[in-house]
């Protein structure tokens, strides 16, 4: 099993980078989601500077904020510093599309747009539509100067439901997914991936996968619901709240069993900015920080509810089954401060003895 951790994009915390490449990580995957964080291909190329062995990318970019050959030029950029240590995550916009407004990419336009990057990815000529007008496009200049695209760059999809995990088997080199209660188990998303990659008639050969957890490491007698535990770990609660409530909001899907204690306290705080704005509260403290009311909301059962949390011996027989059903990477979600301590604490406590 390898670990990582996903950040949010900050222009000025560069040496968490640097920091957890002496740890022994695996990667850093860094958000994409323009009207709140850095851009995540700045920080990226800053991040590569200073490290030398960390694989680093986005995690995920948004299909639906740039075209297909803007991505691929971004990473083939990168591929010039970082050669053999880049990835690309893939994603249709969950945050960044809902903080303007917009629902993110439909199923249809997301594999044809997966079709068209994983083409230029591979360094191929393919038909691309742009505003109604099709044309072949390639990177014009990859392997001479300005752009690499060797070493191979690998494309990780990012699928939450059946589908998007399909189009990963059928279009890209891995999958990235959340395991339960938001996701689902490892077995069956790998399902879902091999199907894809049926339909598309390709083998699964060298295909990765991973996982996008919240991760908390209790220490001796500290409780779940700790202020410590809430700190560091209630943004992402908060993040898997929204998410059901944009779906409510927008397709009517009810809430799942484990929010409807706290749902009508949780749309009480929501419905308190007027309707026009709404998506802005929902989405401007993705992953960092609280807004009033809510650390009021978050208990220890739903911090179980929604997070990797337990003593040391617990997360390792957590992890160890997740191996055993194929998962072969974890990434660590963290959007505050606390992601430096935890850096520290996992190595420590928890891989050292796997």
């Amino acid at each position: 099993m390898k670990f990582g951790f996903c950040v949010m994009a900050d222009i000025e915390e560069i040496g968490f980078f640097s920091h957890v490449e002496a740890l022994g990580y695996h990667s850093v995957w860094v958000a994409d989601s323009q009207q709140i964080f850095s851009d995540c291909y700045a920080v990226l190329a800053l991040a590569a500077r200073q490290t030398t062995r960390l694989h680093i990318g986005p995690g995920t970019a948004i299909a639906g904020t740039r075209i297909p050959p803007v991505h691929a030029a971004a990473m083939a950029s990168l591929n010039c510093i970082a050669p053999g240590r880049l990835f690309l995550g893939i994603g249709t916009g969950n945050t960044a599309m809902r903080a303007m407004g917009q629902k993110p990419m439909r199923i249809a336009e997301y594999s044809e747009y997966l079709r068209v990057l994983a083409a230029l990815l591979r360094g191929e000529i393919v038909n691309y539509t742009y505003r109604g007008v099709t044309k072949p496009v390639r990177l014009l200049t990859s392997g001479e100067r300005f752009m690499r695209l060797m070493p191979k760059i690998p494309l990780y999809v990012s699928g939450f439901g059946p589908r998007a995990m399909g189009l990963a088997g059928e279009h890209g080199d891995g999958l990235i997914f959340v395991i339960p209660p938001r996701g689902v188990p490892v077995a069956e998303a790998l399902g879902h991936a091999r199907q894809g990659a049926s339909r598309a008639g390709r083998g699964l050969d060298g295909f990765r996968n991973c996982a996008m957890v919240n991760i908390g490491i209790l220490e001796p007698g500290e409780p779940v619901d700790s202020d410590r535990m809430k700190q560091a770990l209630g943004p992402n609660v908060m993040a898997s709240v929204y998410y059901f409530y944009d779906a409510w909001q927008e397709r009517g899907i009810a809430p799942p069993p484990f929010l409807h204690r706290i749902w009508d306290r949780y749309c009480a705080l929501v419905a308190e900015t007027p309707e026009a704005y709404r998506h802005f509260r929902t989405h401007e403290f993705h992953y960092a920080k609280l807004h009033d009311g809510e650390a009021e909301l978050i208990d220890a059962q739903l911090l179980r509810d929604t997070c990797l949390i337990g003593s040391p011996d617990e997360l390792i027989e957590r992890i160890q089954g997740l191996e055993r059903d194929g998962l072969q990477e974890l990434i660590f979600a963290t959007g505050n401060s606390a992601k430096w301590r935890l850096a520290e604490d996992f190595s420590r406590l928890v891989r050292a003895r796997l």
